[in-house]
């Protein structure tokens, strides 16, 4: 594993942060009636696309320099005057200003993730065949039926949330589906940045009673084999420490390369 400075942690954060725009302008394509802004904030961008959205937040920020109390009041009043709260990601390597100016305003820990990467061996292609599974890659068409079926995963989606969803698995996300007897039991999307050589691996599920049989392994393998063959070399992925997500990464080589705060200031 490289060295992680803080070029290499605004490299692995772009991948969230291209991310998150990709997934703001699939969504304001697909629902126009849903309000969708981003904006450019100390070296990063700050997104919004809903008050109770799971994509939203500033990233990025402290990562190309000092980060003053105005832009601090730049990325609350994007969120507040929406309706939102002001989530901002804070990575180690960020410059000490931002955390200077966390302490000086009522910020809390919302979540604790870990920055995963891998670094390709060029010579190695993942195994991605199991018994019984087909393993293919989806097409933008079927970005419904694979929110759908997240949801399903993670407790169910309403129709809105669901259609909402549906644009992160949209083009140009890379999605791979696990399939069996015809029915559609798991999905993996990732997104390719062929310019920074990178692949963001997201999006991932599989139905409770198909869980324990390596599909994910498979579609983690599926997404890293495509990617080197547009050139990628490194991959990133974010988990929740100690969760079936972490260990699975690390058993295909990822490694840890930072733990990264959300911290959360509530719209008064």
């Amino acid at each position: 594993m490289q060295f992680i400075d803080r070029r290499l942690a605004a490299r692995l954060e772009s991948v969230e942060r291209i991310g998150q725009i990709r997934y703001a302008e699939g969504l304001k394509l697909a629902k126009p009636q849903i309000e969708v802004a981003i904006e450019e904030i100390a070296g990063g961008h700050m997104v919004f696309t809903g008050p109770q959205s799971p994509i939203g937040r500033a990233i990025g920020l402290g990562l190309d320099g000092p980060v003053s109390a105005a832009d601090m009041e730049r990325v609350e009043t994007f969120y507040f005057s929406r309706g939102a709260d002001a989530q901002i990601d804070v990575v180690p390597a960020a410059d000490e200003s931002l955390f200077a100016e966390l302490k000086q305003r009522p910020y809390r820990l919302l979540e604790l993730n870990n920055v995963m990467a891998l670094e390709f061996d060029l010579s190695r292609r993942f195994h991605t065949q199991i018994e019984g599974i087909e393993i293919r890659r989806a097409g933008p068409e079927e970005s419904l039926v694979c929110a759908e079926v997240l949801g399903r995963c993670f407790g169910g989606f309403s129709p809105e949330i669901a259609e909402a969803v549906a644009a992160m698995f949209a083009a140009p996300a890379l999605t791979f589906l696990a399939m069996t007897d015809g029915a559609l039991v798991a999905v993996a999307t990732g997104l390719l940045m062929e310019e920074a050589e990178l692949l963001a691996l997201f999006g991932a599920g599989t139905l409770p009673a198909y869980r324990g049989r390596g599909i994910q392994t498979a579609l983690f393998g599926a997404r890293i084999n495509a990617a080197k063959e547009k050139g990628c070399k490194l991959a990133v992925t974010v988990t929740r420490g100690g969760t079936t997500s972490q260990r699975n990464a690390e058993r295909l080589g990822f490694r840890v390369a930072y733990s990264k705060a959300t911290m959360i200031r509530a719209r008064e």
